[in-house]
């Protein structure tokens, strides 16, 4: 009986792992583009499935952005179809904007269309092809943008929506040349996106130019060092979450058109702490995010107070009265 091949085995195993936390008989949707991430999960799933009763979609979203995007769907679903997928279906989505902001655009259309079919199709989860090497780009990029902890975070490998809905990464683990070696074995024909060699892109720039030179300059592991750097800050997110929920719920209060936080308590607490109360209490309550500049001047309400008048935030405003720092919407 011949071995299995190593990236097969490798790529079955963190699948198997991923769908453990779902019922037997559950529906799961894949996200295929048809490039070799994609293709190897599509693969690996629907083996993986055989044995759970799971039925096994495959969703390939056509973003209209190329010529001849609808013939790459259109393959991508039949390939899928031979994998043994349940149904491989098909959308096409519109897309508009430019440069970076096209990128973004085309990612939002794209999970708007992947949590509508799982919707339809009452999936439980929705698995999708992001691999370690996704990983190290996405917290190097967050790194560049100097946007904190958070962004350091990385993907989860797996999350809940309001709805119930679960958002899977079976791959977080799994370098992208272990995809290609899968793709290579099972003889699965890969397609190349063109726009991730586009240098317009923030994320091709890192992967194409930057991640090279540090594994050249500092030596190999670099990739992995990021991703588990991501890990890491995750972990400590989590703590962090559970004492702010804590202290919350002792210092902030409801107020007309508002919330408010009282001043003693939050210049009490660490710099990071209240840093990331007062992030939250705006998050939370007005659905906007700070940065770090207007965190920083709001935690000043508290621990450098000179009669500064009102600070306007986006989507509330926030002021000193009394003992408590009031943020109200606008």
């Amino acid at each position: 009986m011949p071995s299995l091949n190593p990236a097969v085995a490798e790529i079955r195993l963190a699948v198997r792992t991923a769908l453990a936390d779902l019922p037997d008989g559950a529906t799961v949707l894949v996200a295929l583009s048809g490039g070799a991430d994609s293709l190897a999960l599509t693969a690996a799933t629907v083996f993986e499935a055989r044995a759970r009763g799971m039925k096994v979609l495959s969703l390939t979203v056509d973003h209209r952005l190329q010529a001849g995007s609808d013939r790459v769907a259109a393959t991508a679903a039949a390939t899928a179809e031979r994998l043994g997928v349940d149904d491989a279906l098909q959308i096409e989505v519109d897309v508009s904007g430019r440069g970076e902001g096209l990128e973004a655009a085309a990612r939002d259309a794209r999970y708007a269309a992947l949590r509508g079919v799982a919707g339809a199709e009452r999936a439980a989860a929705v698995l999708l092809g992001h691999t370690l090497d996704d990983q190290a780009e996405t917290v190097l990029l967050g790194l560049a943008r100097g946007s904190g902890a958070t962004s350091l975070q990385g993907m989860v490998s797996n999350r809940e929506d309001e709805d119930g809905l679960r958002w899977v990464r079976p791959l977080l683990t799994v370098r992208r040349e272990t995809t290609r070696a899968f793709c290579a074995a099972s003889d699965l024909e890969v397609w190349d996106d063109p726009h991730n060699t586009d240098a317009r892109f923030a994320r091709v720039r890192a992967r194409e130019n930057v991640l090279p030179v540090l594994e050249a300059e500092l030596g190999p592991g670099i990739a992995q060092a990021l991703a588990r750097t991501a890990e890491q800050l995750r972990e400590d997110a989590e703590a962090f979450d559970e004492m702010i929920h804590e202290t919350i719920e002792d210092i902030v209060e409801h107020a007309e058109a508002g919330i408010s936080v009282t001043v003693a308590a939050l210049a009490a607490n660490p710099a990071a702490l209240r840093n990331r109360i007062i992030r939250l209490v705006v998050d939370s309550e007005f659905g906007a995010s700070l940065t770090r500049t207007q965190t920083l001047e709001v935690a000043r309400l508290a621990t450098d107070w000179s009669g500064q008048g009102p600070i306007d935030l986006p989507g509330c405003s926030a002021a000193r009265r009394g003992g408590r720092i009031v943020f109200t919407a606008r």
